[in-house]
């Protein structure tokens, strides 16, 4: 193939985009990735890395990379006393990684042009058309460029969206919210993400690993129900004070701002997301409120989810497992959307009765260790799943990742190779699949089938070959995919 013409094009530098090309790269698929800006912005809207993002790129050996520049948050004060508590999450990351999106942006590009990906910026792709066998897209200086697919990762204001003509329906839910990156004398009370609200006002401080002899750095998210203006409206360092003081109840001291931006947040979802050899993921496809910092995560796990199935396609799979990416993951975002929006609509609650009652139930619902495991672990990613067919184990669809191996964890096999891992019963033999990595796992639960993206394929016992090769030919030609051939780990 020539430079302009490859297996996948990928539009969109941001980290759902460069997760799919590092991912697509890793398994030997020739990937360009087109950036129409010029230069790495350097603006960071995107804070917060959940715990299942996390050992989604510790399964990418760049976990480490994220955290050496993040702040471990234990958990998240939201209203009425009320906490998101992460210290209990079933994972090794028991809490949210803080950190400026540009930091998680750099170990992301790193890993993409590691594995081969080609990152083209100031790049802006203007037409698209399909075919039988694969895209063409036409860039605004005049160039054709070809892949068998195409990924639109371009975020909320999608051209390649547009490009399909996939409506993008929903509402505007907050307007006028204002981002900052903030320098306080004295750090809030408590440990953690913080909100504060009144019945007119909100903010949010996260705090980040920035920190010297004056203070500490924090992301700082305010918003006035009396100050709504454009988006394009000038942001004044005192709003920004006056605000988050009335929303935190006490003088906040602060000592310096640096980037500061005003936008509003929108809930909306494509209805399909894939079109033809054309794929949405990430903004392109959903956004919502950033109450939650689900945004960034979410897109990242949209492209662990797609990338191996596109790798697997082109390796000779059926074309209905590309089909899966969209029935697996537009649920997802769904709750995703629910979940952000009632956060938003929560804290922004108007009526004193209301918010009275909030501040009263919220609190002693957290309590219950139930309730606040469920909350936590959808919050942080580990406890959602995808659905399972009739029949299937009650683990297909869960994640793998918690599952202790006798030698290593998951994430570091899935370093070495993006492939399926068979991990059997403590004690049992190794199977004789030349193409297929195994390991043992050490506790009394079942033999599972691993997917690529670490979720479960399938469950049972490892002795009966009938059942995990029956899943791993559903997924793959022949139990095969392009770039397998690791070692059996007996």
């Amino acid at each position: 193939m020539s430079g302009h013409d490859v297996d996948v094009l990928v539009v969109g530098a941001g980290p759902t985009g460069l997760t799919a090309a590092g991912d697509l790269a890793r398994s030997g698929r020739s990937v360009t990735v087109l950036e129409r800006w010029p230069a790495v912005n350097p603006a960071s809207r995107a804070f917060a890395v959940m715990a299942r993002t996390l050992e989604v790129l510790d399964a990418r050996g760049i976990a480490e990379d994220v955290l050496t520049r993040a702040h471990r948050a234990p958990g998240v004060s939201i209203f009425g006393g009320a906490r998101i508590d992460l210290t209990q999450l079933d994972s090794p990351y028991r809490f949210v990684a803080v950190t400026p999106q540009t930091n998680v942006d750099a170990a992301l590009r790193g890993y993409a042009v590691a594995q081969g990906a080609a990152v083209r910026r100031g790049i802006e792709v203007t037409g698209l058309t399909q075919d039988s066998t694969g895209v063409t897209v036409v860039t605004a200086d005049g160039t054709p460029w070809r892949a068998r697919y195409l990924i639109g990762a371009d975020g909320a204001h999608s051209t390649v969206r547009s490009l399909v003509g996939a409506d993008f329906p929903g509402k505007t839910v907050l307007s006028s919210i204002v981002l900052a990156d903030v320098k306080l004398a004295h750090p809030p009370a408590g440990d953690g993400l913080k909100v504060g609200s009144t019945r007119d006002s909100f903010a949010f401080l996260a705090p980040y690993q920035r920190r010297d002899a004056q203070g500490s750095w924090y992301r700082a998210m305010t918003w006035d129900r009396g100050y709504q203006v454009p988006d394009d409206q000038p942001v004044s360092d005192e709003e920004i004070v006056t605000v988050l003081d009335r929303a935190m109840g006490a003088e906040s001291t602060v000592l310096d701002i640096q980037w500061k931006s005003r936008f509003h947040c929108e809930e909306r979802q494509v209805a399909h997301y894939r079109h033809g050899r054309v794929f949405l993921a990430g903004d392109a496809a959903h956004v919502h409120s950033p109450m939650g910092g689900q945004g960034m995560n979410t897109g990242i796990q949209d492209a662990a989810n797609l990338a191996w199935k596109i790798d697997a396609v082109l390796g000779g799979a059926d074309d209905g497992v590309l089909d899966t990416y969209h029935d697996e993951r537009y649920p997802i975002a769904k709750r995703v959307l629910f979940q952000s929006g009632m956060l938003a609509r929560g804290v922004t609650l108007h009526p004193r009765v209301a918010r009275g009652l909030r501040n009263l139930l919220a609190p002693r619902l957290l309590r219950v260790a139930r309730v606040r495991d469920t909350v936590a672990g959808s919050f942080a990613g580990t406890t959602l799943r995808y659905a399972r067919r009739r029949g299937d184990h009650p683990l297909v669809g869960t994640r793998a990742t918690q599952i202790p191996l006798t030698q290593g964890r998951l994430t570091e096999l899935q370093r070495i190779l993006p492939g399926f891992v068979l991990i059997r019963e403590k004690g049992a033999a190794a199977v004789d699949a030349v193409d297929l990595h195994q390991a043992e796992r050490c506790d009394d639960g079942p033999a599972v089938l691993v997917r690529p993206d670490g979720y479960i394929a399938w469950a049972g016992e490892s002795a009966d070959p009938t059942g995990w090769s029956a899943a791993l030919a559903r997924w793959t030609k022949a139990g095969r995919i392009h770039g397998a051939g690791l070692q059996v780990v007996p």
